[in-house]
């Protein structure tokens, strides 16, 4: 790797095509797009550090950068519990639209979800974001996560039956849809049916 030896031109293109995939990472963990971008430049701070321990055939480029993110997004949500930031909502970029009603639906939806995700415990909050939203394999998650391929699937089972769980909890409230977002794929909507 071409890091490794100090060069800032592979370093350059290594951040501007990994970084879109680590902060979204981080912001599917943290749900906030401050620790997003926090955790971003911490990354890649430690690229510099670590390019020299980085072996090509032991994990992709983006699975070796997720489990540098995953340390990095651990130590932002201790530090967002810490500050007990409730505030961190971010307000939507400002826009004409005939019909705004679908899209404030769906940006409501999102919303919910985020913070149905960000409420898992860590450990199904990590399997759920690396191979469901990230659609990462089971092997590359279990490479970032550190753990077996059999613990990455129980972790991913076990996290989309509690989302599901917490989708059907919420639905049932009144005046909620009955729906689980299009957006979710059919891997947390086949739960729903169980």
């Amino acid at each position: 790797m071409g890091i490794a030896r100090g060069n800032r031109e592979a370093f350059a293109t290594l951040y501007r095509r990994r970084r879109p995939d680590v902060y979204r990472f981080a912001l599917h963990m943290s749900g906030s797009h401050a620790a997003a971008e926090d955790v971003v430049q911490d990354v890649f701070v430690a690229v510099i550090h670590e390019a020299p321990w980085y072996e090509p055939g032991r994990s992709s480029v983006v699975a070796w950068l997720l489990g540098i993110s995953r340390n990095h997004v651990r130590r932002a949500i201790e530090r967002q519990r810490r500050d007990l930031s409730l505030n961190d909502e971010r307000m939507p970029a400002q826009t004409v639209d005939s019909d705004p009603v679908p899209a404030l639906a769906r940006q409501q939806e999102v919303a919910a979800v985020r913070r149905l995700i960000a409420g898992l415990p860590i450990k199904y909050r990590e399997a759920i974001v690396l191979c469901d939203l990230r659609e990462m394999s089971y092997a590359d998650a279990a490479g970032v996560l550190k753990c077996a391929v059999g613990t990455v699937r129980s972790r991913l089972h076990r996290g989309r039956a509690m989302l599901a769980a917490r989708l059907r909890k919420q639905e049932s409230l009144p005046g909620k849809s009955s729906r689980v977002p299009r957006f979710l794929g059919s891997s947390v909507r086949r739960f729903r049916v169980c």
